[in-house]
Order: C-alpha cells, then sequence, then structure tokens
C-alpha cells in the first residue's frame, strides 16, 4: 500500500517524523527525492490566521518547488503532513485546515493526540472529512487500545510510536519490540479485512534499527532525532552540537512531563509526557528545586546569551547520532544498511 500511495519510495520504506519547530518543507522534500517518505510538520493551532498553518503553507510551496513540481500545481505531493489534535481549536480542522491540504495535496495527513476530552466521533470525522478528500491518514499511537481505536475511526496507517521516541508520546506505553508484534496480532485478529500498514517509531536511528522494525511485523520506519542535525532542519547549532555529544541515550534521556511544566505548556494534557536529553533543569527538578525558580534561572541564563538549560529533545537512540548528513545520505545509508542486515541475516538463517 504504502508504494501505491508513495510510487517513488523506495524499500525499506523510511519516513521522517514531523517534528515540529524542527522539520519542514526542505527537510520532508529531500526525504522524499532519496526515496524516502517526507513529512512536514503542520502544528496544532487550527484558529484562523495561525502562525503555524501560515508557516504550513509556505513549506507545502517550498516542498513542491524542490520536488520539480511547481509547475504541476494539481499533481498530489510525495510528501506528508502532520498535526498534533490536543488543542482546543482542533475542532475547527475541516475549516481551517483542511483547505489548505486540499489547495497543496500532501499524499497523506499524519495525526496524533487528540484530546482525553474530545466530543465522541470528532476525530471519525475528521478522518472521513480527509477521506472525501482523498489523503492518505496516519495516525500515531503509544499503546494496543489507541491502535484499535485509530483502526475503528478509519486510520489508513497506524505508526506504533514505543517509549524510546524522542519529544511527545503516550505517558504509559512500551518499546517497539512489544508494541509492535502486539498492534500487528490486534489488526489481524480484530481487522483482516482491512489493508492497514503498521509503521514503528521510537528509537530506530539507523538501517539496524529499520531492519529490527521490520522483523517485528512493521512495514516501514519513522526516523525523528537522526534527521534533527540534518543541515536542512530547523535545529539551532547549540541543539545540534549537544545531540551529536550526546552518548549512551538511556541515562543521557529522560521521558518526563516535568519538561512541558517547566515550559508552562499545558496542551498536552495527563495522556502525553516527552523524552528529552537530560540538562540542569531536569537535575535541578529530580534535586527539588521548585519548578518557579528552575524557570527564573532559565530566564536568566537566557538573557545573558546562555542556552544550555533549554529543553532539547530526543529519543533514546541518540548516543547513535555521530555526524550531521543531508537528509537524502540519511535515508540512503539507512535503507542499504537495512538491507545488508536483511540479507545477513536470511544467510544465517539458511544455516538454522
Amino acid at each position: 500500500m504504502l508504494k501505491e500511495w508513495f510510487p517513488k519510495a523506495q524499500s525499506p520504506f523510511i519516513i521522517s517524523a514531523p517534528m515540529l519547530g524542527v522539520a519542514n518543507g526542505s527537510l520532508a522534500a529531500e526525504v522524499s527525492k532519496a526515496g524516502g517518505i517526507g513529512m512536514v510538520p503542520g502544528g496544532l493551532d487550527f484558529n484562523p490566521g495561525s502562525a503555524q498553518l501560515v508557516a504550513l503553507d509556505a513549506e507545502l510551496t517550498k516542498a513542491r518547488e524542490i520536488l520539480g513540481l511547481a509547475d504541476q500545481p494539481r499533481e498530489p505531493l510525495p510528501v506528508g503532513v502532520g498535526f498534533i489534535l490536543c488543542h482546543e481549536s482542533f475542532t475547527q480542522f475541516e475549516e481551517i485546515a483542511l483547505p489548505i491540504l486540499k489547495e497543496h495535496l500532501p499524499r497523506a495527513v499524519w495525526l496524533f493526540a487528540p484530546r482525553a476530552d474530545a466530543e465522541d466521533g470528532l476525530v471519525r470525522g475528521i478522518i472521513a472529512a480527509l477521506h472525501a478528500s482523498g489523503f492518505v491518514v496516519i495516525f500515531q499511537v503509544g499503546n494496543v487500545a489507541a491502535a484499535r481505536q485509530a483502526a475503528v475511526d478509519g486510520a489508513d496507517v497506524i505508526v506504533a510510536q514505543g517509549i524510546d521516541a524522542g519529544g511527545h508520546q503516550f505517558v504509559r506505553g512500551s518499546g517497539i519490540v512489544t508494541l509492535v508484534p502486539e498492534v500487528m496480532s490486534m489488526l489481524e485478529d480484530e481487522f483482516s479485512d482491512r489493508e492497514i500498514v503498521l509503521v514503528a517509531a521510537g528509537g530506530i536511528v539507523d538501517g539496524r534499527g529499520v531492519a529490527a522494525a521490520l522483523a517485528l511485523g512493521a512495514e516501514a520506519a519513522v526516523m525523528g532525532t537522526r534527521f534533527i542535525v540534518a543541515p536542512e532542519a530547523w535545529t539551532p547549532d547549540a541543539r545540534r552540537k549537544l545531540i551529536l555529544e550526546t552518548k549512551d541515550g538511556g541515562v543521557s534521556t529522560a521521558k518526563s512531563s516535568f519538561y512541558d511544566q517547566f515550559q508552562n505548556s499545558t496542551v498536552w494534557g495527563e495522556l502525553y509526557d516527552g523524552r528529552a536529553i537530560i540538562g540542569d533543569p531536569y537535575l535541578d527538578h529530580v534535586a527539588g528545586l521548585p519548578l518557579e525558580e528552575s524557570q527564573r534561572r532559565f530566564l536568566e541564563a537566557r538573557d545573558t546569551g546562555d542556552v544550555s538549560r533549554l529543553i532539547t529533545w530526543v529519543g533514546a537512540g541518540v548516543g547513535l547520532v555521530k555526524d550531521a548528513k543531508l537528509a537524502a545520505d540519511i535515508v540512503n545509508e539507512a535503507r542499504e544498511e537495512a538491507k545488508q542486515r536483511i540479507r545477513y541475516l536470511t544467510q544465517a538463517s539458511s544455516d538454522f
């Protein structure tokens, strides 16, 4: 199905995550040009005149130019757009965001994090509206129950995100080693009459991770952290340097709701938290420093040009990110490494 929707994508399929504030039209386009599937972040603010949606319009225009489709405005763009649904304005999705999508024609729309208090059937209605406009719908989940609901609501692709992922995710979940097979079994048992594509995300940063995801039953792998340091990404130099210097991601990152509290972000609610590099704010928090004092120290540092107290979202695979490469090179190298691992395992299995 992925090949049908993205004819120029090459197997093993590698998808770049729609990381808000990091990914953009250039990154997504270069990923897709290299045979991957690039994602452009659309944000979470669906109010009229939203700066995020204004930026999305510009980035999709840029992606079309890079992909050589500027003179073919009605040709579907071989990229996707990612939206977060936990902002109260998501009830305006069809009115505000859908027209932008219909103007630019990205091939797929990725949805994540509906509000816990969302009116029953509202997400299903958004998916139905997207289908009616010809879009493939990708839905990101973090547990089997959420995957089941996404399937019921009509998702074409389910991204099973494990807790090794960077950035926001389900508070309660598991790694992809258990999550992907269990979601796969659920889909086979309960939705055997539909072709729902299963994709793995969380902790995948190279071809070995891609090959492992396929072995678990996924049809594609999402990579986020690896692309943060790509030159095309909107990553400040200080953050890029910190990521490249960070090792042993299992102990140098932490998954916590503290980060949103620190940044006075209340939009995510109680269902979601995030993984980031452990820095002074988190260490102060663990040591018992009051939140207000930690925030004061951040502002004081920022005012002097010190960016060491910024929150840097990354996955537990950050220790495997050792250099900054072009998005196309990341895709090509990960795909070839995955093929090599698969060939090796195929050969090794013949000796059993």
